[in-house]
């Protein structure tokens, strides 16, 4: 038996900020799913399940919170499984709910990810004691920054690249109403003269804390089909993982974003991604990321991943637009910038990215991670269903 196409037919989010202290966890996931619902101009009704996910519940300190949230999500007497896996919880989440509408399970599924970082202190959460080490880090960016080092030694890439990254997404949000970080008035040499925080990454170069929910409904082919606007056909989804450290472990580009990458590109047909997709929503938490994320995902050959951030490519009006919502550089509510990264793909293969709209999208790809660089999850949309 074949599988069911899958189909985003909704997509809502909140405005991201740095504290919601309008509303509660559950109302803040309750705005993004009415948001989806409206969208696909569905009812509570029409849910067969829910599929929620966030990042560790340490962070707002209230455990298992899906199980009081049923209730603002519709949810009560239904399905409802939560999915974790670190920073890429929501890209994970929206894959666990596409395997229920592709195996026929359900039929119409809201899957729905957040983060209420002011009611956490997600850098000191973050700040756990690794074995066999010196307790000198601070936040995630004290673990990640000997890796982007370690990318600059590896390839030779001058200095400035990440600041290039930076200026590029924090401007490219500034078109994006629901990003969290809108500063008119940045420069390239305000990124540049920015405070150090974590060598070589400075404090533009970082991602903020947000507040923030991000819900997508998704269904078959039969839903697609009363769909009040285009759907975006999902062509590929994988998730992949690896431990946080062994021996020969590639913390530049790990074994499993580079696997993950090529199941989903199997899945989806595509033998020359940077040909082939036309949009890339990036989890990029640290600028150097994304050059170090082009190589593992196979858009640049190694060591040549910052030369298409130098030279413009990844600019909104680049050959390979990456970020044009401004990323998870500008918006960064942990967990669900993976879903924001799934359900801004969609977006732009929907048409319905606003003025962030890459012109002539057809083809985009969601990338999210997590944890020590070991967590994966990824997929690739369509304006067209799939194949088979």
């Amino acid at each position: 038996m074949t599988k069911e196409p899958v189909a985003v037919v909704g997509i809502g989010q909140t405005k991201h900020t740095a504290a919601r202290r309008d509303v509660s966890i559950a109302g803040l996931v309750r705005e993004a799913a009415v948001r989806a619902l409206d969208d696909a101009q569905l009812t509570w009704a029409d849910i067969d399940a829910v599929v929620i996910g966030k990042a560790p519940d340490f962070f707002e300190g209230v455990m298992m919170p899906e199980l009081y949230l049923a209730d603002a999500l519709g949810a009560v007497g239904k399905p409802m499984l939560r999915v974790h896996t670190a920073g890429s919880v929501g890209g994970s989440t929206a894959l666990v709910a596409s395997g229920l509408v592709a195996s026929r399970v359900h039929r119409t599924v809201l899957t729905l990810a957040f983060e209420k970082q002011s009611e956490s202190n997600a850098m000191w959460g973050l700040s756990l004691p690794i074995p066999f080490q010196q307790p000198l880090l601070a936040g995630a960016g004290g673990f990640f920054a000997p890796h982007v080092r370690a990318y600059m030694r590896r390839t030779g890439a001058p200095s400035g690249i990440g600041a290039l990254v930076a200026y590029k997404d924090r401007r490219n949000a500034l078109r994006n109403p629901y990003a969290h970080l809108h500063e008119h008035d940045l420069t390239l040499e305000k990124v540049r003269s920015s405070p150090m925080l974590w060598d070589p990454i400075r404090y533009s170069e970082t991602c903020p804390s947000s507040d923030g929910a991000c819900a997508m409904v998704l269904t078959d082919r039969a839903g697609a089909e009363r769909a009040p606007y285009p759907p975006a056909w999902m062509h590929g989804g994988a998730m992949r993982s690896e431990p946080t450290l062994f021996a020969g472990k590639d913390c530049v580009s790990p074994r499993a974003g580079r696997d993950c990458a090529a199941d989903v590109y199997r899945q989806a047909g595509i033998t020359d991604p940077r040909r082939e997709i036309d949009a890339v929503e990036m989890y990029v938490p640290f600028s150097w990321y994304e050059p170090m994320w082009l190589e593992n995902l196979g858009f640049a050959d190694e060591g040549e991943g910052w030369k298409l951030t130098e030279s413009g490519v990844t600019e909104i009006d680049g050959e390979l637009p990456v970020n044009p919502s401004g990323g998870v550089l500008s918006t960064n509510p942990i967990g669900a910038s993976g879903m924001l990264r799934f359900a801004e793909a969609a977006l732009q293969v929907r048409g319905r990215a606003g003025e962030h709209q890459v012109d002539g999208a057809r083809k985009a790809l969601g990338h999210a991670y997590g944890g020590g660089s070991q967590f994966f999850s990824m997929w690739v949309v369509a304006d067209t269903p799939p194949a088979n």
